[in-house]
Formats: structure tokens, sequence, C-alpha cells
């Protein structure tokens, strides 16, 4: 029996770990073709593997979506390779804490060329393909899903740069869906809180313990599968059923 996205492509930036891996394998586990898009070329063969090993289809595109040249030929390479592509998955992302005084500023550089640049890059190169399977494929819909944060509705002290963009990507994705809506590309954002991944991993354990630890404390911390299932929840929904924003948010202990 078919599974709600066979048939489909499906492209996933940041794949090689954490949301995105994830996210490729729910997207595949629900029949979906996915290229994995990503620069660490062994974790993309890792996962790749894991999603060939349960009965579904991968491909291993290594790339910097913060170049644009390299950005527009991951879409492309997927598009030749699997002949279309019908969902877009926006994960990559980077997570830099710390106060505006006194600031790394070639890492407030990497963060913004991350979470907001290579989002522009392979939304700007993957929408005409998008466009064209709305039009061409029986499902009559295409989905761009912008994976951001809670930090992209609330401001918190130390996340100034990580705040800026995250409220740019919300703010992208609403304009953008107005855009295309009506020519049935369904545009999403989806805000999760509190999840256990590489995101922060650069982070200084002096500045972030002294915000984090508290919060991991007294919550139950998302992880990497409950935002894949919210991903999936979106991109599978019939073809008239639009979600623009889904919240996910961790469930205090207490």
């Amino acid at each position: 029996m078919p599974s709600k996205l066979t048939g489909t492509v499906a492209l996933v930036t940041g794949a090689s770990s954490g949301i995105g891996a994830a996210t490729a394998r729910r997207l595949a586990e629900d029949g979906a073709s996915v290229a994995l898009v990503a620069r660490r070329k062994g974790r993309l063969d890792e996962v790749a593997a894991e999603i060939e090993k349960a009965g579904g289809t991968a491909l291993v595109v290594e790339a910097d979506i913060t170049d644009r040249t390299q950005a527009e030929a991951a879409v492309q390479q997927a598009v030749e390779h699997f002949g279309r592509l019908d969902t877009l998955v926006n994960n990559a992302g980077l997570m830099l804490l710390g106060p505006v005084v006194g600031a790394d500023v070639d890492e407030w550089e990497r963060m913004l060329a991350v979470n907001v640049q290579g989002l522009l890059h392979t939304t700007h190169a993957a929408l005409p393909h998008l466009l064209k399977a709305a039009e061409d494929s029986s499902r009559e819909v295409a989905d761009i899903v912008n994976i951001s944060s809670i930090a992209g509705r609330v401001a918190w002290n130390g996340y100034g740069v990580y705040n800026l963009t995250k409220f740019g990507v919300n703010g992208f994705t609403e304009s953008l869906r107005q855009e295309v809506t009506q020519r049935h590309v369904r545009v999403g954002v989806l805000e999760p809180g509190g999840v256990d991944t590489e995101l922060g991993s650069h982070n200084k354990p002096e500045i972030q313990g002294a915000m984090i630890t508290p919060f991991y404390e007294t919550t139950e911390v998302l992880t990497p599968d409950d935002i894949a299932d919210g991903v999936a929840y979106m991109v599978t929904r019939p073809r008239h059923a639009s979600i623009g924003e889904l919240w996910i948010m961790p469930t205090d202990q207490a």
C-alpha cells in the first residue's frame, strides 16, 4: 500500500545529524525519496545507509549552503537525480550565544550565514522546481518547511543575534507564504523549544550553562524525532490544509 509521500522527493538541509537526520528518516518512512544535504559527507553516508537499510531511497549531496553556488548545485543535483522536487526542509542552523559587549563578530557572521543566507539560497534555488511539482503532480501541492525556534518569537538575554536570525526566518516564511500560496506551494515554519541536538554544541560552557541549565533541570526536553514528527505532520496533510506555523514545546517535569 503506498505511503502518504510515495512518488515525491524531499530535500533536507543540515541532514547529517540531529533534526535534519531524523526528518530525513521520517520522510523516507512515509515514502519520499530524500536528498540529504550537508557539509559532512561521512555523516551523510551513515544517514543514507540507515534509510536504505529500512527500505527507503536517499541521495547524498555534500554542500555548504552558505555558498550560493553550492546551494544551487545541490538542488540541481537532487532534481537531476530524482526528476523532481516536492518538499524542501530548511533545517541547517547554528546557535551561538553570548552578550553583544565583547562578542566574537566572526561567530555572528557565521551564524547569520547558516541561519539566514543558507536558507535564502536553497529556497531561491528550489522554488521553481517546487512550483512545477505543484502544477504537475497528482498531489497538486508542494511544501517548504523552515525549521526556526521559539527564539523567533521570544527574546532572552544573551540570545540577541540568534534571536535576530530566527525572527528573520519567521518573517521571511510568512512573506513567502503569501507570495506563493495561490500557486499551491505551502510554506510553513516549525518552531521548537528545548531540543537536545548539536545545535548549541559550539557555545562556551560558562555562557550556555548559566542560561540553559535551569531549563534542562525543570523540563522534559524534546528529541529530534519529536521535531521530525512535526515536519511529517505538516507535509502529509491533505492538499487543501496548510499549516503556516507550528510550535512544538517541551513538557514541564513538575
